[in-house]
């Protein structure tokens, strides 16, 4: 369930009638996504889907992502394109809630990818980091490494209701981590949340990318590792290195890493883990009882980090170098 606020129909059609979009004919809810309410509108001209932008939601971040998706559309990246209103405001106000309207994207995500589609998220990834180049806006990932023990702290008086020792292994990773994360590695804008759900593919092919709200500037192997972790490990969580072979090959063929950045993926890989540990376990400890949203199990990725720590050069992920 993905829609938090409930909008009328005189609501939607007076936001709508802002927008040189046609008159509005249907909508209705989308139950995918966990941050905020979105409804795919169906005009006499398009499809689009409309955003409400729920607390979890910093507003003062929605002109960097709504402009990044602009100007890498304009670099010829296939993604959603903020429409603008006649006024030529890219962010309205719908139901009390920060809203954008957004060009509909064909395809579907798959839920069990190929190599072959590992190859095309990282031929499409590299053209993102490279799109995003010139890119004048800038924002600070509030999920780095500075923000991780932090984060940890909220849940540790109870992480080992989850899982016993689990408070003392992430304790021991925190450490490892501050003392040996890379620096001066070459930096961008990323995507920070290339999940499987937020690339779409027709007939095979990758036609977009989508969901760029954990958009931020760091370091752009660190997309890489993130992708790693979401596209390369099995349903029993056995790493495919076949699939990561093919994301790497695809991804260097349009853009080389550095050596530095060859060396560093290990503990990238073992951040980008952590990362996503870190938000389920407090994601899983904090849901409110009934809610709608069933929580992530944070498992997942104690068991994809305990997999990185036995990794020592980036040749176990099938990258040459």
């Amino acid at each position: 369930m993905a829609v938090y606020t409930e909008v009328s129909d005189e609501e939607l059609n007076a936001f709508i009638a802002q927008y040189d979009v046609g008159q509005l004919l249907s909508y209705k809810g989308i139950a995918e996504g966990v941050e905020n309410s979105n409804y795919l509108v169906q005009t006499d001209t398009a499809y689009f889907i409309l955003t409400l932008y729920e607390k979890r939601v910093n507003p003062d971040d929605l002109p960097f992502f709504l402009k990044l998706k602009e100007h890498l559309a304009g670099k010829g990246l296939s993604c959603p394109t903020p429409v603008a209103s006649r006024d030529g405001e890219l962010l309205g106000t719908l139901a009390g809630r920060p809203a954008a309207l957004v060009t509909f994207l064909q395809g579907m995500s798959v839920k069990r990818p190929r190599p072959e589609h590992c190859e095309e998220l990282g031929k499409a990834m590299a053209a993102m980091h490279l799109a995003g180049a010139d890119y004048e806006l800038t924002r600070k990932n509030a999920l780095d490494l500075n923000g991780w023990r932090p984060l940890f702290e909220q849940s540790q008086d109870r992480c080992d209701t989850v899982h016993p020792g689990l408070g003392a292994e992430i304790t021991a990773e925190l450490d490892y981590l501050e003392k040996n994360w890379p620096k001066d590695l070459p930096s961008g804008v990323i995507h920070a949340d290339l999940f499987t759900d937020n690339v779409f593919f027709l007939n095979d092919r990758l036609s977009g990318l989508i969901d760029f709200y954990f958009a931020c500037n760091d370091a752009l192997a660190y997309d890489i590792a993130i992708c790693l972790n979401a596209w390369c490990f099995e349903q029993d969580l056995a790493f495919n290195v076949t699939k990561a072979k093919a994301m790497l090959k695809g991804y260097t063929s349009v853009r080389p890493l550095t050596a530095a950045e060859f060396d560093a993926l290990p503990v990238l890989c073992r951040g980008a883990a952590l990362r996503f540990l870190l938000t389920r376990l407090y994601d899983w400890l904090s849901v409110p009882e009934g809610a709608l949203v069933t929580p992530k199990d944070p498992m997942e990725y104690l068991k994809k980090l305990r997999f990185h720590q036995t990794v020592d050069s980036a040749n176990a992920y099938g990258l040459e170098g």
